[in-house]
């Protein structure tokens, strides 16, 4: 790790993991798992904390649905234990884009498209 990542790391929290968070982790921390975007999963002895190492930026919508219910106690196995069933019409856990590029922009918007290239608008100038 470099100089620079060390750094970052120190002074932000989006950036995966604190310095803090890190050493409770190597203190107390026991790995229970890892999702399909390398986020790895973590709880204490007595499984009374669980929290989760984000593998790049810090976005809790990037936590799929069955390990989200995991960490909130919502079931005791981790989804690599028991795996929940899916129903053949969902789709898969996609992060939340809003406020991103990649956000979603229906046709018409003035994201998607300039008012010059449209044809119901006509822009006004004063006279």
């Amino acid at each position: 790790m470099g100089i620079l990542s060390s750094f970052l790391r120190a002074v932000t929290w989006w950036n995966g993991q604190t310095l803090n968070t890190q050493l409770f982790t190597w203190r107390k921390g026991t790995k229970v798992g890892e999702d399909a975007e390398g986020n790895v999963y973590y709880r204490n002895a007595d499984d009374s904390k669980r929290w989760v190492i984000f593998n790049g930026e810090v976005e809790a919508s990037r936590v799929n649905p069955d390990w989200h219910g995991w960490l909130h106690h919502t079931w005791d196995e981790t989804p690599q234990d028991r795996p929940l069933a899916h129903k053949h019409w969902e789709k898969p856990h996609q992060e939340n884009l809003t406020g991103t590029a990649l956000a979603y922009a229906p046709a018409g918007s003035i994201r998607r498209e300039h008012p010059a290239d449209r044809g119901d608008y006509e822009a006004w100038s004063p006279e």
